[in-house]
């Protein structure tokens, strides 16, 4: 295993967990930063301090020293025993005082030397047992070549330089800890309008509820998102359904087709029957089968969206005449007449699909009608018109708003097994073919529902 991959195996999983590594990675690289540049700062002003300190101490120093004469000596003052601690004093090359704890050959006394014989001010830090600072001072006067050259002990200085190390150090730690600690708490917090809107859309999903995130007041970005996953769930609603209403659709259209089917069947089992009859009743039953695939296949388009693209067109009369036939079964009392020309009357649908813009309208009709049902094709301007009327009690006006509404019925307990699903997708086929289907109030008994369709 790769060293990226153990690393991308030791990340977080959670978005907490990740944010809470991002912000102490963060603040760490910047700890880091401060602390190097605050104790790079600390050690520099300390060792100012050490420098002021040595060059006062050298013009003190200097004070002591006369050099008006032709030779440059030192004089007597008080306290000279706290003066002459770690001091140095040239002439030219000569060595005139050194401290009484260094020897002429000692290792600072050496670097002294060296200081003091590179002439001017300056200062140096030597090493050894401890680190010493030294800096050199001219004397006033001219032609002397007297420096004086102080050292100082720079071991407190580095002490307290690494305790504020160690401090700086010990707060970062401090400070990462409550970082993150603060940071895991705050993303939680943020998070937690997260958590509660995936255990309401877990629930939803599961009761199949109509709730909606936006009707809760959140934050700005948490409302967008509300927004976009209430489009989503109306997005998979609507699917859900046009669903439901496919397989009712399906089971509505298949009704009438699978019963002759089941009569014709039954019919032949009852008893003997001729060749020619039985002959028949096979022509019916795969008539029957044969309408019913192009059920299946006229909705199966409409629910893919392709009805409008399948190009084609068909004669109406024919098509009417048709679906007149095919109702023979219905009671022998409901007479079926179409009316129209019988030629050069084309629509811009193609005749399967003009058959189940045309067949709900019909069932309705014999569902309803007395003794009549009529169908007129007609041309119009621009295209066809296709009425379809009865003499039954016609629509009652209360119930005129619900007529193309799925599942609404004017009278459901009438005895009729209508499911209130035929007008509706009788309207949805004609559109989705650019035509329209409604109900026409001619005053006359029955109902009348007018087809308009485009020219072939």
């Amino acid at each position: 295993m790769s060293c990226g991959e153990r690393v991308l195996r030791r990340r977080p999983g959670t978005l907490r967990g990740r944010l809470s590594l991002v912000a102490l990675t963060t603040a760490t690289l910047l700890m880091v930063i401060l602390t190097v540049a605050f104790n790079t700062v600390v050690r520099q002003r300390l060792q100012h301090q050490a420098d002021d300190e040595l060059r006062t101490r050298g013009t003190a120093v200097a004070a002591t020293v006369d050099t008006s004469g032709p030779r440059v000596r030192l004089l007597e003052t008080p306290g000279e025993e706290l003066l002459d601690a770690n001091v140095w004093i040239y002439a030219g090359g000569r060595l005139l005082e050194r401290p009484p704890s260094a020897s002429a050959t000692g290792r600072l006394t050496r670097a002294a030397g060296a200081l003091a014989a590179r002439g001017g001010t300056g200062c140096v830090t030597s090493g050894g047992h401890g680190p010493v600072r030294l800096c050199a001072r001219p004397v006033p006067g001219e032609g002397t070549g007297a420096t004086v050259v102080t050292a100082l002990d720079l071991s407190p200085y580095r002490a307290s330089a690494d305790t504020l190390l160690f401090a700086s150090l010990a707060l970062d730690a401090v400070m990462l800890a409550c970082t993150y600690a603060l940071t895991r708490l705050a993303v939680g917090r943020a998070l937690r309008p997260v958590r509660t809107m995936t255990d309401q859309a877990t629930r939803w999903s599961a009761v199949a509820s109509e709730e909606r995130f936006g009707s809760v007041a959140r934050p700005d970005e948490l409302a967008r998102l509300g927004g976009s996953l209430d489009a989503l769930l109306d997005r998979i609603r609507a699917l859900l359904r046009h669903e439901r209403q496919l397989t009712r659709e399906l089971s509505h259209e298949l009704r009438n087709p699978l019963a002759r089917i089941i009569a014709e069947l039954d019919w032949l089992r009852s008893r003997p029957r001729s060749a020619e009859e039985t002959r028949a009743a096979h022509e019916a039953v795969a008539d029957a089968a044969l309408s019913m695939r192009t059920i299946c296949d006229t909705l199966l388009d409409d629910a893919r969206d392709s009805a409008a693209a399948v190009p084609g067109t068909g004669e109406v009369v024919p098509v009417l005449r048709r679906l007149a036939d095919r109702a023979a079964a219905a009671p022998p009392e409901v007479e079926i007449a179409v009316e129209g020309p019988d030629a050069g009357l084309v629509a811009g649908v193609p005749d399967a699909l003009l058959e189940r813009i045309v067949s709900p309208l019909l069932d309705n009709a014999l569902r309803h009608a007395r003794s009549r049902v009529v169908i007129r094709a007609a041309a119009r301007p621009g295209g066809v018109r296709v009425e379809v009327g009865d003499d039954g009690p016609g629509v009652p006006a209360s119930f005129a708003p619900y007529l193309f509404l799925p599942g609404r019925r004017a009278d459901p307990g009438d005895g009729h097994g209508g499911a209130g699903l035929g007008l509706p997708l009788a309207r949805r086929l004609a559109r989705s073919a650019g035509g329209e289907v409604h109900h026409e109030e001619a005053g006359t008994p029955g109902a009348t529902f007018v087809v308009g369709l485009p020219a072939g």
